[in-house]
């Protein structure tokens, strides 16, 4: 009797688990790529943007992974002056952008960003603004094993895209600007 009621009483507490949400597994495919780094290539820009040559060399450094904070460098040639900062919150997750001088002082424009205001899925995270009642924002995507995406999107088409190639990673590159001792905590 002891052990039948030990089997139902398991299987009520596995019956009522919340499922995992999808924030949580696509938080962890985040994390499953700390410590490497992968090659990428600008994929589609608006029409006379200049922010990133096509021809550049782009890596992603999977810098640093915390419970709370993930933090990824990317490089575009020599300038090490991006590092994408992904933030867990109980109900949702944000995405800031971390801008630095070669002297490793902050740049104006630094700790923009925006948060996810769905659920999203396992796949793909959208990190939304809403101006003059259009949505764009920054969308990410992890395929494990395959391929880690990352851009600017407006009314759910892609603006800026970049793909990095997972299936081959590449040597670590040397530390983004300002990173040398840990940056100021902001957002």
């Amino acid at each position: 009797m002891t052990t039948l009621l030990a089997a139902l009483s398991f299987a009520l507490l596995v019956a009522t688990d919340p499922p995992t949400a999808p924030r949580d597994v696509f938080w962890q495919r985040l994390q499953a790529l700390c410590e490497s780094a992968a090659a990428g290539r600008l994929v589609t820009a608006p029409p006379g943007d200049t922010q990133i040559d096509p021809t550049a060399r782009l890596i992603v450094h999977f810098w640093e992974c915390g419970e709370r904070e993930l933090r990824f460098p990317l490089h575009v040639d020599s300038n090490r002056s991006r590092t994408w900062v992904f933030i867990r919150h109980a109900d949702h997750l944000e995405l800031r952008h971390d801008h630095r001088h070669e002297d490793g002082s902050e740049d104006a424009t630094t700790w923009y960003g925006a948060t996810t205001l769905e659920a999203g899925s396992e796949e793909r995270q959208e990190f939304v603004t809403e101006r003059n009642g259009v949505r764009g924002g920054w969308a990410v995507e992890v395929r494990p094993g395959q391929r880690f995406t990352y851009g600017t999107i407006r009314a759910g088409a892609w603006r800026h895209h970049l793909e990095f190639d997972l299936t081959s990673p590449v040597p670590l590159p040397p530390m983004h600007w300002g990173h040398a001792r840990r940056p100021s905590q902001r957002p």
